[in-house]
């Protein structure tokens, strides 16, 4: 099953597969959070059939719902199941944090405490693994794993405490 990504500039990105019984299945993923499922017929690929709209509450249930998996890392990881002693945290980038307009390398988290920030949660969507050039803004906030005592020294750092 081939997954097409189309990005829809100020839109966000449309996702499109097939099914084995040749059902076409679009989701576009809209930046503010909301899905829209539509569902195509095997006979006639061009013509949607049905939609659905979908807020980020419902859309997060119905992924969840979907998922194979039972877990994923990170819920392991906050249950204690990976038999590691580490935690993940959302630390928010206030309008007072010394870091807000900065690259996310300046904040040396990983050197400095042994925690790594895995992600950075914008109002306009989540970005995944990124790089030390990735500037920070007010109102994000980074999904941080490590030790208790290191993600709670890199909410001191990031506060400016």
């Amino acid at each position: 099953m081939a997954l097409k990504r189309t990005p829809l500039p100020g839109v966000g990105t449309q996702y499109d597969f097939s099914t084995k019984e040749g059902r076409h299945i679009s989701v576009v993923a809209h930046e503010d959070g909301r899905r829209f499922l539509g569902f195509y017929s095997a006979d006639d690929p061009d013509s949607c059939q049905a939609t659905i709209k979908l807020g980020r509450e419902e859309a997060t249930k119905l992924a969840a719902i979907l998922r194979p998996e039972p877990e994923t890392v990170v819920e392991q990881l906050r249950n204690g199941e990976l038999g590691l002693d580490l935690v993940t945290e959302r630390i928010p980038i206030g309008p007072d944090s010394p870091y807000r307009g900065r690259p996310l390398g300046d904040t040396r988290a990983r050197t400095r405490t042994g925690a790594s920030i895995v992600a950075v949660l914008r109002r306009t969507g989540a970005r995944p693994a990124p790089g030390p050039d990735f500037r920070l803004e007010a109102g994000d906030t980074l999904l941080v794993v490590g030790t208790r005592e290191g993600v709670s020294d890199l909410g001191d750092i990031i506060a400016g405490s």
